[in-house]
């Protein structure tokens, strides 16, 4: 069993068709500037990025039209995003010291442990096969970085912090008792939903110009 004290909010990770719409919608919604990330060849995705906090951050994430398909889905359901899909807040990452502990200690299944680089930084991360994130995205993926330093740490500081985050879903028992299993506590609420209702996560985030919104709601 981890640690109860061990996972934290690693990240939050924005989908996007492409990676300007995904960057135009944070620009739109928080009036800050990313900044460039990098390329995951093995994934075929592009990203860039946004300090939350000396080690957190919030990523937007979508396929690289300019390196080859992978022979693989790609991860956070990216490939499930139709043209007309609007970037929206699909997950969150879980930081962890142990992910090989983290990930057997889950009651249910969250994805295999894989190794990632991207320039300069190594992490291994739980993937699940198809891709597609555990409870739609409302449990994280884990990550275990392989660096001592946090890519966080060399992001501008842009005035931005994460002040809470909420998950709304039908199968809200079971998400805490996943929870419980990975000794997730206090780091987000989770609410019911009725069977008609589309399972989203919202992420409340302090800005210089004050408290604003990103949302997983599909509407």
């Amino acid at each position: 069993m981890t640690d109860l004290q061990d996972l934290q909010i690693d990240h939050l990770v924005i989908a996007a068709h492409r990676l300007e719409a995904g960057v135009d919608y944070i620009n739109n919604t928080l009036s800050v500037r990313l900044q460039p990330g990098g390329v995951h060849t093995s994934m075929g995705t592009h990203n860039a990025l946004l300090r939350l906090g000396e080690r957190q951050y919030l990523e937007v994430i979508a396929p690289d039209p300019s390196v080859p398909n992978p022979n693989r889905p790609r991860w956070f359901g990216l490939d499930s995003l139709k043209s007309y899909s609007p970037p929206r807040l699909v997950t969150w990452v879980a930081r962890t010291p142990n992910i090989h502990n983290a990930v057997l200690s889950s009651r249910e299944s969250i994805g295999r442990i894989e190794p990632m680089s991207r320039g300069d930084y190594k992490w291994l991360i739980s993937i699940p096969p198809d891709g597609i994130m555990p409870f739609h995205g409302i449990v994280p993926a884990l990550i275990e970085w392989q660096n001592e330093s946090h890519p966080a740490e060399k992001l501008a500081d842009s005035g931005c912090k994460l002040i809470q985050m909420e998950a709304h879903h039908q199968l809200q028992k079971r998400i805490l008792a996943v929870f419980e299993s990975l000794g997730i506590h206090g780091l987000l609420s989770v609410f019911p939903l009725t069977t008609d209702e589309q399972p989203y996560l919202d992420a409340y985030i302090e800005t210089p110009g004050g408290l604003k919104n990103i949302s997983g709601r599909i509407v």
